[in-house]
């Protein structure tokens, strides 16, 4: 993979990041940490996909890599939801 594919990937993971961390209504940080919740969303939600039989919606291929991006911000909103109540919940014990 190519550094311009490299840095295109993490872009599109950003933004599903993003936009899952919107959806489930907690925010960990910045660009950087919304691309990481990106990537992971993206193989969480790939994951229950296809454990449901799911089909795979709107993929983007990047270098020849495909990116589930539906499946990325569900993921990510799901990811984001889950952490940020454990997260919550242990703030308030302490």
């Amino acid at each position: 993979m190519s550094i311009s594919g490299f840095l295109l990937l993490l872009l599109i993971a950003s933004i599903c990041g993003g936009i899952g961390q919107s959806i489930s209504g907690y925010s960990f940080g910045g660009c950087l940490i919304s691309a990481v919740v990106g990537f992971v969303g993206a193989v969480i939600g790939k994951w229950i996909a296809s454990e449901l039989g799911l089909p795979t919606l709107w993929t983007v291929e990047v270098s020849g890599n495909p990116f589930p991006i539906v499946w990325s911000i569900l993921g990510s909103a799901l990811f984001t939801g889950v952490l940020g109540s454990i997260l919550k919940g242990r703030e308030k014990n302490s």
